[in-house]
C-alpha cells in the first residue's frame, strides 16, 4: 500500500493506450491520427496520455478550450493542439503565442486571430468549422453555396494558415438506418461544401475530418485526411454496435478501485445512510465502508442499484452514495476485511456496466473521476 493507493486511486495502463492507438490508426492507415485529450483525457490525465500519445507518433492532438491547451504546452507537448471550442476574441494573442491551432467560425474570431498574429510577427494556423447537422458550433452548412462563401470570407483574412476543415457527426455511435442515414447526410452536406469552397472560391485544405469515435469503427468512407477518435481512444465502444463482429478489440485503459475502511455487523432492521432508503432485515448483516463517494466520481444515481466487485463477487452498492464514502452489502459467509481492493469499474465489472444503471454514458463516469483521486500509470493491461 502507498499513499496513492490508502484511499481510492484510478489505474491508467498506458499499454492499453498504445493497443488502441495501434488497432485505430490500423482502421484508416492513410489517415493522419489526432488524439482527443480534452476534459483531461476523459478522466485519464491529459499530460501523460498527450505524452504517451506524442510518443507513438499521433499526428495531432485536441483539446476543448485554451486553458487545456496551455497545459499541454506547459507541460512540453510540441504536437499540433486543435482547439475544437470557442475561444474569446480577446484572448487570441494567448492561442498565437501558445502556437495552438483553433476552430474557427465567426469573423470576430478571425480577425482577432489575424490581428493578433499580425502583431506578434507569425501566422495563427486555423481549422474552419462546418456545422453540418450537430447544431452546435460551426458555419451552418445547409447551403453549400452560402456556407462556402462565409468560409472564404473567413479565410480571407491575412496571418491566417488554413491548414483544414471539419465537422462533427451526431449520430454515427448510433444504430438503425435513420442514424445511418443522418450521418450520410451530414457528410453529404460537408463535401458538398468542400466541393463549392473549391469551384467557386478556389479553397482546399490540406486537413479534412470528420471522423469521430463512431465514424472511425463504422463508416470508413468519412476517414478523409484525419481521424480523431476520443472515447475509442480510452478502450471503450461509443456504442455496442460499434463493436462489431470484426472489431479493433479495443482494451479500457483506466480501472477505479477503491479499499476498505472497515467491515460492520448491524443488528437487525439497522437503515443505511442518508434518507434509510436501505436497511438489513431479519438477523442484521454486514457492510464494508468503502471511501469513495459521488465527490470521487461515484455517481448518486448508483445508490441501492449499482455494485462494486469486492471479495471474488459483484456487491450491492447499499443506501444513498455519500460524498465521500459509500456502503457495500456483504454476503454472511464472504471474507472481506479493512485493506482490501474494491473494484467500482474495470476487467470484472466494465464502465459501461454502472453507465447503464446510472442511465447515462461510459464518457460521463470517465470525465467523473475527480482531480482528488490519483492517476496511477503502469505499462501493462488492466
Amino acid at each position: 500500500m502507498t499513499q496513492e493507493t490508502a484511499r481510492t486511486w484510478a489505474e491508467i495502463s498506458l499499454s492499453s493506450l498504445e493497443h488502441n492507438y495501434r488497432a485505430l490508426r490500423a482502421c484508416a492507415p492513410d489517415s493522419r491520427f489526432l488524439g482527443t485529450v480534452k476534459a483531461n483525457a476523459y478522466g485519464h490525465g491529459a499530460v501523460p496520455v498527450a505524452k504517451k500519445l506524442e510518443a507513438l507518433g499521433a499526428d495531432y492532438l485536441a483539446v476543448a478550450c485554451l486553458a487545456e491547451g496551455r497545459e499541454l504546452r506547459q507541460a512540453g507537448i510540441t504536437l499540433p493542439i486543435l482547439i475544437l471550442g470557442m475561444t474569446p476574441p480577446e484572448l487570441a494573442g494567448d492561442v498565437v503565442a501558445l502556437d495552438l491551432t483553433q476552430g474557427v467560425f465567426t469573423p470576430e474570431l478571425a480577425r482577432a486571430l489575424s490581428d493578433a498574429a499580425g502583431a506578434q510577427g507569425k501566422t495563427a494556423r486555423v481549422h474552419l468549422k462546418c456545422d453540418t447537422g450537430m447544431s452546435r458550433l460551426g458555419v451552418l452548412c445547409q447551403d453549400p453555396i452560402r456556407a462556402a462563401d462565409e468560409l472564404a470570407a473567413l479565410a480571407a483574412w491575412p496571418h491566417l494558415d488554413v491548414e483544414g476543415i471539419f465537422t462533427h457527426f451526431a449520430a454515427s455511435d448510433e444504430p438503425g438506418e435513420d442514424s445511418e442515414g443522418y450521418t450520410m447526410l451530414q457528410f453529404t452536406r460537408f463535401l458538398d461544401t468542400l466541393a463549392r469552397c473549391k469551384s467557386l472560391h478556389g479553397l482546399e485544405f490540406e486537413i479534412r475530418h470528420c471522423a469521430n469515435s463512431g465514424a472511425v469503427l463504422q463508416y470508413p468512407c468519412t476517414h478523409l485526411d484525419m481521424i480523431r477518435p476520443g472515447i475509442a481512444l480510452y478502450g471503450c465502444y461509443p456504442d455496442p454496435c460499434c463493436e462489431g463482429l470484426d472489431g479493433p478489440g479495443l482494451r479500457p485503459v483506466m480501472a477505479l478501485k477503491s479499499r476498505v475502511a472497515a467491515v460492520r455487523e448491524l443488528p437487525e432492521d439497522t437503515p443505511v445512510s442518508y434518507g434509510r432508503t436501505a436497511r438489513f432485515g431479519r438477523g442484521g448483516g454486514r457492510v464494508a465502508i468503502l471511501p469513495i463517494g459521488y465527490a470521487d466520481g461515484l455517481h448518486r444515481a448508483l445508490s441501492n442499484e449499482g455494485s462494486v466487485w469486492l471479495g471474488g463477487r459483484p456487491c450491492p452498492i447499499m443506501g444513498r452514495v455519500c460524498m465521500d464514502m459509500c456502503m457495500i452489502g456483504l454476503g454472511p459467509e464472504q471474507d472481506v476485511r479493512p485493506g482490501d481492493v474494491a473494484e467500482i469499474f474495470g476487467e470484472h465489472l466494465p464502465v459501461e456496466h454502472p453507465a447503464r444503471i446510472a442511465g447515462t454514458i461510459s464518457y460521463e463516469l470517465l470525465c467523473a473521476v475527480a482531480p482528488r483521486v490519483p492517476r496511477l500509470y503502469q505499462d501493462r493491461p488492466l
